[in-house]
C-alpha cells in the first residue's frame, strides 16, 4: 500500500548485447536518448562480465574467452504511465534481447545537486522568531482585535509558562459564529465597520480557550526541516508553532518560511535542465480544476463559484481563455456599495442568496496575472512567486492560453514529495 513517503512504480529492464545497433548507433545509447526525450527520471546501463543469450553464445571479459559483445542491461524506474509510454518507442528497437517489467515501491527519489530544498537544516534556522501569541483566558474580542492589529490570522495560544496549549485562527472564529468574515476581508473595511464588529464582540462570553484548536500540532526547534514539513503536508497545515524541549513557544514555521529557503537557493535549476527531466516542472503539478470566471459573468455566478471551489480567489479570463486578472472575496465585499456588503458577506458564507446587483467580474477584479510556462522548474516558479509577492501563478501555453494554476501549497507539496524522513528525529 502506498504511504505518504512511498509511491508505486515500474522497473523496466532491457537485456541486449553491447554491439547491438539501431540506425547506425549503439542500441543502448539510442535507448538512452529515447528515455531522456520522454523525461524519464533516470536510467542505468550495466555492463556484464559474462553471460549467454538465446543462441547459447558465451560472452565474457575473461582473457581466454574475450568478447567484444558483452551483455548489457538497461534499468529504468519511473511511474507506470511514463514507463508504458517509453515502451511504445523502445520495444520495436530491441530486435534481439529481452524486456521485463516489475512492480516496485519507490521509497525515495531525489535529484542531488539540483533539488534546492535544505531538508537537513534545523527548524530553528528557518522559523520566524517574533511570534504574536494569545492567552487562553483572553476574550474573543481581545483576540480578534489583536489579529486585526497585527494582520496575523493564526496565533499560538500559550499558558503562563509560555507552553503551547492551542492555536486560534480566523477560521476557528468563523466556525463558532464569533465573526462574520475572514481577516483579509475585515482589514479592508472602513474604521467604522471594524469598530462596529468589535462592539458586537464585546457582548460575547466566549474566551480563546472555548474556540481554539486543540491539541495543536507543533514542530520542535531541533528537528530537521524535512521532517517538520512532511508532517505539515500530511496534516494539511499552513503553519505550525515551534517549541523547545519544554513545549515552550520559540517560533512559528509557515509555508512562506519554507519557500523562502527554496527561493534563496544558489543552485536553482534552469528550464533546460527541467526539459531533460532533471527536475519537475509546473506542468507536472499544476491544478486543472480551475477556479475561473469570465469578465462578463455576473455577481451571483461569481459567488456561486467561490462556494463551489472552496477558494477565496478566482482567476479571471477573457473570451480567448487568457488570464487577465484575479478577484478575491475581499475585492467583492469592498467594491460594492456599503449598503450591500452585509448581503454579500452572508452570501459568501452561504447563509442567503446573492443580492440582485447588476455588476460583473469586470467591475470587481484586480487586473494583472503572473504567468509561467509549463516547462518552468518548480523551484524557479517559487522564486518568481515570492519575488512578486503572489500566492497563485497561472500556467499558460505558448499562446498565453490558461492551462492550470499552481499555488504555494501545490509547489510545497511537489518540492517535498520525494523526501523521506531523516533519521534521528522520529516522533
Amino acid at each position: 500500500m502506498e504511504t505518504p513517503q512511498t509511491r508505486e512504480g515500474l522497473r523496466l529492464r532491457i537485456y541486449l548485447g553491447e554491439s547491438d545497433r539501431w540506425r547506425g548507433k549503439l542500441l543502448y545509447n539510442a535507448i538512452l536518448d529515447v528515455l531522456r526525450q520522454q523525461k524519464i527520471a533516470g536510467a542505468t546501463v550495466l555492463r556484464g562480465i559474462s553471460g549467454f543469450g538465446a543462441h547459447a553464445y558465451l560472452r565474457s571479459t575473461d582473457l581466454e574467452v574475450l568478447s567484444s559483445d558483452l551483455p548489457i542491461i538497461i534499468e529504468v524506474v519511473d511511474t507506470p504511465e511514463k514507463i508504458h509510454n517509453a515502451l511504445e518507442t523502445i520495444s520495436p528497437m530491441v530486435q534481439e534481447g529481452m524486456i521485463t517489467l516489475e512492480e516496485v515501491r519507490i521509497l525515495k527519489y531525489t535529484q542531488r545537486h539540483l533539488n534546492p530544498l535544505p531538508a537537513e537544516r534545523l527548524v530553528r534556522e528557518v522559523m520566524t522568531r517574533d511570534v504574536v501569541h494569545l492567552m487562553p483566558e483572553m476574550n474573543v474580542r481581545q483576540a480578534w482585535q489583536k489579529m486585526l492589529e497585527s494582520g496575523v490570522k493564526a496565533m499560538p495560544v500559550v499558558d503562563s509558562e509560555r507552553r503551547v496549549v492551542g492555536i486560534l485562527t480566523s477560521e476557528d472564529l468563523l466556525e463558532h459564529g464569533v465573526i462574520r468574515q475572514r481577516l483579509s476581508v475585515e482589514v479592508r473595511l472602513d474604521e467604522a465597520e471594524i469598530q462596529e464588529e468589535l462592539r458586537l464582540l464585546s457582548a460575547s462570553p466566549l474566551t480563546v480557550k472555548d474556540v481554539m484548536t486543540q491539541p495543536v500540532i507543533t514542530a520542535r526547534e531541533d528537528e530537521h526541516l524535512g521532517n517538520a514539513v512532511r508532517r505539515m503536508i500530511d496534516k494539511g497545515l499552513k503553519r505550525m508553532p515551534v517549541v523547545n524541549a519544554g513545549n515552550q513557544l520559540v517560533g512559528m514555521l509557515s509555508r512562506l518560511d519554507i519557500l523562502r529557503q527554496v527561493s534563496g537557493s544558489p543552485t536553482l535549476p534552469s528550464s533546460a535542465a527541467a526539459v531533460r527531466g532533471a527536475v519537475r516542472t509546473v506542468g507536472e503539478v499544476m491544478r486543472t480544476d480551475l477556479p475561473v470566471i469570465r469578465l462578463t459573468e455576473r455577481l451571483d455566478t461569481l459567488l456561486e463559484k467561490f462556494a463551489a471551489c472552496d477558494s477565496n480567489r478566482l482567476l479571471v479570463v477573457d473570451e480567448q481563455n487568457k488570464p487577465v486578472g484575479v478577484i478575491s472575496d475581499s475585492d467583492v465585499v469592498v467594491r460594492v456599495e456599503a449598503a450591500q456588503r452585509k448581503g454579500i458577506l452572508q452570501a459568501l458564507r452561504r447563509l442567503t442568496s446573492p443580492p440582485p446587483l447588476k455588476v460583473t467580474a469586470e467591475d470587481l477584479y484586480s487586473p494583472g496575472v503572473l504567468t509561467v510556462p509549463t516547462d518552468a522548474p518548480i523551484a524557479s516558479a517559487v522564486q518568481t512567486m515570492l519575488a512578486e509577492g503572489r500566492k497563485v501563478l497561472a500556467v499558460v501555453d505558448k499562446q498565453g492560453t490558461l492551462l492550470g494554476i499552481v499555488d504555494r501549497q501545490s509547489l510545497l507539496e511537489a518540492l517535498f514529495a520525494d523526501f523521506a524522513e531523516i533519521p534521528g528525529n522520529e516522533e
